[in-house]
């Protein structure tokens, strides 16, 4: 197991997991979405191969609509 910070909060991880198992995890959608793992944006189509690291900072950050 290792610890990532996701939006700022603690979570524990097995190692060798990548993006999308983290949002599954989270029940996150994954339309709509983007992802930051240490102030550097993750495109979607490398989030299946993107493995996360000790100590990683993870944003989520959801798309809002308004007006």
């Amino acid at each position: 197991m290792i610890t990532i910070h996701v939006n700022e909060k603690p979570l524990e991880i097995d190692t060798d997991f990548n993006i999308l198992q983290l949002l599954k995890q989270l029940k996150s959608p994954q339309d709509g979405i983007a992802v930051a793992i240490n102030n550097t944006i993750i495109s979607k189509k490398s989030w299946a191969s993107k493995t996360l690291s000790k100590d990683d900072s993870v944003l989520i950050i959801q798309a809002t609509q308004g007006g």
